[in-house]
């Protein structure tokens, strides 16, 4: 490996450990996150499709819960209204007073959601009428709905305003009476009706409405309806002709998302449409998907943070570990040198140790030769001595020092 100098964190040294340090981040983040990205996304990916699917399940069930309590009131209102005109003949409901005792008795048995009950003949005059109007007499030969009630056993009408002038709607039942046909009629409380069509409330932004095969509101709308006219119609050439329930999305003038639920009623006369705020209807899921993206942020952040600390100390670990070993390998080296030191030292003290060694042999046997006859007269004998024995002196202290 090749030894890198630090210098102040600048250099070929620095460069390199902050490279170091970034791709040890990058690699670290990149671990991290993509499977808690991955795993976040699917989780959250079919977590939503599941809960979505599930509140869809749960309003077209309500909606069509709704619609069959509609059906019902409706159905039974006019099963009211047939039994009287099946049971009672026409002599007896001509009188005002019997009508009157009729109308008390389906008021009595189905609440004040009947205004009114008149017998109608089949030239469209009222015979006999008990209400709180004065409608005696009154002339519905060019009314709309007394032509379809003529074509029919029974009928109920759409909501119109009519001779009173507010909107209402009736139910009829046609029958027989000797060669001619007679149409026993009530009408159906419309503040009543619209307030049980609008009793379906999930949410704030949640309510249903009906409307007619030309998008003609049958009902009043609690909130400014999302869904105009003309699309209505589309839907419902399009959608609701072979489907029991539709369900489909469309955005208001503020370009918020709604969901619609559409049903028929009245056999396909009417249209029952439940339409709600996606961010009402799906709040919770909302609620969590926000409180999930919050939790992976901080999973983030906490990773971003996490892999900054440990790479800056594993780089830093690095780091010291290079330094150590570059300085352990200049220690090597210096050991190296003073080796070589030592082995040139000792060569050399071991070419200086044999002369010495051989000076100092020689001046002992110098020092032999002096104690002969022959030289004890010598006047320098002591001269001599001294001489040989600082030799041996010399020599010995060179021999301690090699």
């Amino acid at each position: 490996m090749a030894v890198f100098k630090k210098d102040g964190g600048e250099g070929p040294s620095g460069t390199f450990y902050a490279s170091l340090r970034r791709n040890i981040f990058i690699v670290i983040v990149l671990v991290s996150c993509a499977p808690l990205l991955v795993v976040t996304g699917l989780i959250g990916y079919y977590f939503h499709t599941s809960y979505e699917a599930k509140v869809l399940a749960h309003l077209v069930e309500l909606v069509e819960r709704h619609k069959q309590t509609i059906d019902n009131f409706l159905y039974e209102r006019l099963s009211g209204v047939a039994l009287i005109a099946r049971t009672f003949d026409f002599e007896l409901l001509s009188r005002e007073d019997f009508l009157r005792e009729k109308l008390a008795l389906l008021r009595e048995e189905y609440g004040a959601i009947f205004v009114d009950l008149g017998l109608v003949s089949d030239q469209g005059i009222q015979i006999a009428y008990a209400g709180p109007f004065e409608l005696r007499r009154a002339i519905y030969s060019d009314a709309d709905w007394f032509k379809k009630a003529m074509k029919s056993q029974v009928f109920i009408s759409d909501v119109f305003t009519g001779l009173r002038g507010m909107p209402h709607f009736i139910v009829a039942v046609k029958r027989t009476y000797g060669s001619r046909e007679w149409i026993l009629r009530a009408t159906i409380d419309f503040v009543a009706f619209n307030s049980l069509v609008e009793s379906t409330r999930i949410g704030t932004t949640g309510t249903a409405f009906i409307v007619n095969k030309e998008g003609e509101f049958q009902t009043k709308p609690r909130f400014e309806t999302v869904v105009q006219k003309e699309r209505i119609k589309e839907l419902i050439s399009t959608r609701l002709i072979d489907e029991k329930v539709g369900v489909f999305r469309q955005k208001d003038r503020m370009g918020h998302d709604f969901l619609c639920i559409m049903t028929p009623l009245k056999n396909g006369e009417w249209i029952l449409i439940y339409q709600q705020d996606e961010e009402d209807a799906f709040a919770d899921l909302y609620r969590a998907r926000r409180w999930a993206f919050l939790i992976v942020f901080l999973g983030g952040v906490g990773i971003v943070v996490t892999s900054f600390i440990l790479s800056r100390r594993m780089v830093n670990r690095i780091e010291r570990a290079e330094r150590e070993r570059e300085m352990m390998n200049e220690q090597v080296i210096e050991a190296g040198k003073l080796a070589s030191v030592g082995e040139l030292a000792a060569g050399i003290a071991h070419e200086i140790n044999n002369p010495v060694a051989i000076m100092v042999e020689e001046a002992g046997w110098i020092e032999d030769l002096l104690q002969e006859e022959e030289f004890q007269g010598s006047p320098n004998l002591e001269e001599f001595r001294r001489a040989v024995r600082q030799i041996q002196t010399q020599g010995k202290r060179c021999k301690e020092i090699t």
